[in-house]
């Protein structure tokens, strides 16, 4: 009784219950924001994980720029219902050069993190122009005017140095030849050997199946490289951690 007594004065006095609120919100937030200062020390290195292509760091700004996060998360919970749809529960280090991360807090549409590979480019250009003829339940809106707005890849290398500024490591060569690797990727028919060298397990096509590069070549360039980057065949997660 002593107890809700003393719960009592927190209960019937207003400036008391906004003090104790704010204290118990300001420990809380400490405690869940003070471990990301230590990223270096809490993020798993898992081997693999490389940053964005030119091209797929571009797919990745149309990808924020139409709200595709709206309706579709980037982020599988290590349960077996998510495991067993989505694949291997997502990792830490395969966010680690988001900025921001898409990991996403609601699913319309299904969650991301293992589409890549999982359909053809023609599908995704299906899908993209045209959800419903693919999907006839879905409520995705049309983004066939993607195939129209071609690319130049102008202020790629200005977008790279930003993301290195954050943490993000393009090398002084990758930033060099950003502009002649965004157009290479969408061109197989030239030598796209440094690309590959840059930038391993990195796709060279013409995503849109059209000659040029694309905001759709970029978005679907961004589409089919989530979730390929580790060998989930060989990995063994960290047991110290």
């Amino acid at each position: 009784m002593a107890f809700l007594d003393r719960h009592k004065i927190l209960e019937t006095n207003a400036t008391y219950l906004l003090i104790g609120s704010l204290l118990v919100v300001s420990i809380g937030g400490i405690v869940e924001i003070a471990p990301l200062f230590y990223l270096q020390n809490t993020i798993e290195t898992v081997d693999g994980m490389r940053p964005y292509t030119p091209l797929e760091l571009a797919g990745r700004e149309i990808y924020i720029r139409e709200g595709c996060y709206l309706c579709h998360s980037q982020m599988i919970r290590p349960m077996r219902d998510e495991v067993e749809r989505y694949g291997h529960y997502s990792l830490a280090a395969e966010s680690m050069y988001d900025h921001p991360f898409q990991w996403g807090s609601k699913r319309t549409g299904p969650d991301l993190a293992r589409v890549g590979g999982r359909y053809s480019d023609s599908w995704h250009v299906d899908h993209l122009s045209n959800p419903q003829v693919v999907v006839p339940e879905s409520v995705m809106p049309k983004y066939a005017f993607l195939l129209d707005r071609p690319l130049d890849g102008k202020y790629i290398g200005d977008l790279m140095a930003t993301h290195r500024m954050v943490g993000v490591p393009y090398s002084d060569d990758m930033i060099a030849n950003a502009k002649a690797d965004f157009a290479l990727q969408a061109n197989p028919d030239n030598d796209y050997s440094g690309l590959q060298e840059r930038y391993p397990k990195s796709s060279v096509r013409s995503f849109d199946g059209v000659p040029g590069v694309s905001e759709m070549d970029a978005l679907i360039a961004y589409l089919q490289m989530l979730g390929t980057l580790v060998d989930f065949s060989t990995f063994t997660p960290d047991a110290s951690r």
